[in-house]
């Protein structure tokens, strides 16, 4: 006993789970990340992070660690220029934005070890784990 009636047809079934601007296309190639997706695997004395930030200069990128967590932060920036006849521009296009990503590791980094390497939009870090110092402690037996 449903009293209400359900509108649409056919065609508004078909679309229904579709994202609203799912056949929108941006002005502009490429768009922005919306999180930096990151692979990390534990070495015997490192961690090995491999982090896709795709459009953004080395410059942009920042990465810090403290203690155990390491952050990402890069600064996203696009632009797109057409211009016509005479100079005079018709249509200027930018895209500016952040995206970052903090993870905890397992154990302590070596800050002073690390290593960072950006290369076709692939970061890549090694980061050696940082070694505790082992001191023998002696008790006295009373």
């Amino acid at each position: 006993m449903n009293a209400l009636t359900r509108r649409g047809g056919l065609f508004d079934e078909l679309f229904r789970d579709f994202a609203p601007g799912y056949f929108i296309q941006p002005l502009h190639g490429d768009p922005l990340p919306a999180q930096i997706k990151m692979d990390v695997q534990e070495r015997d004395g490192s961690f090995e992070v491999q982090a896709e930030i795709p459009g953004v200069s080395k410059e942009d990128i920042r990465v810090e660690i403290d203690g155990s967590m390491l952050s990402l932060q890069a600064e996203v920036r696009q632009e797109d220029r057409q211009e016509g006849g005479e100079g005079r521009p018709l249509r200027n296009e930018r895209y500016y934005g952040a995206v970052s990503r903090t993870v905890q590791l397992p154990a302590e980094v070596d800050e002073a070890q690390a290593k960072a390497r950006y290369e076709n939009g692939v970061l890549r870090l090694t980061l050696p784990k940082k070694q505790e110092a082992k001191s023998q402690r002696r008790v006295t037996v009373e």
